[in-house]
């Protein structure tokens, strides 16, 4: 192999590298709505299990962690871009105190996890 064939295929490599590390900080998309009382969060984290997915919040603070065990691939790999680990912190529209617990629900289904989260209540201040 001469050097410039060397070259690129260094080039290539940190190419992907530096794609990959781009793609695990834009993932994974997430939608974020009210509906009725509840904060609604879907995120899409298709690939992993569910054992594999950790979800927690500390006050305003979604933590997202995904980790798949690395799969045997026998062959040549070409191309591969599905990241093996996603930490995401997502901030949320309202705080939870620490003394508060966060009962919400999540759920999965074809690599969709569905968070439900009650909106804590506020008081209205009125202005006189």
């Amino acid at each position: 192999m001469g050097f410039a064939q060397y070259v690129a295929k260094e080039f290539a490599k940190e190419i992907g590298n530096r794609s990959r590390e781009f793609y695990e900080f834009i993932l994974p998309p997430i939608d974020m709505f009210e509906e009725g009382n509840e904060l609604v969060i879907i995120i899409d984290l298709p690939g992993f299990s569910k054992k594999d997915i950790k979800l927690s919040i500390i006050e305003n603070v979604l933590s997202i962690n995904a980790r798949r065990e690395s799969e045997e691939i026998i062959g040549t790999i070409y191309y591969r871009q599905r990241p093996n680990h996603i930490d995401k912190k997502v901030p949320l529209p309202f705080s939870v105190a620490d003394d508060e617990r966060v009962i919400g629900t999540a759920t999965y289904a074809d690599g969709v996890v569905t968070l439900k989260i009650p909106i804590p209540r506020s008081s209205n201040i009125p202005i006189t």
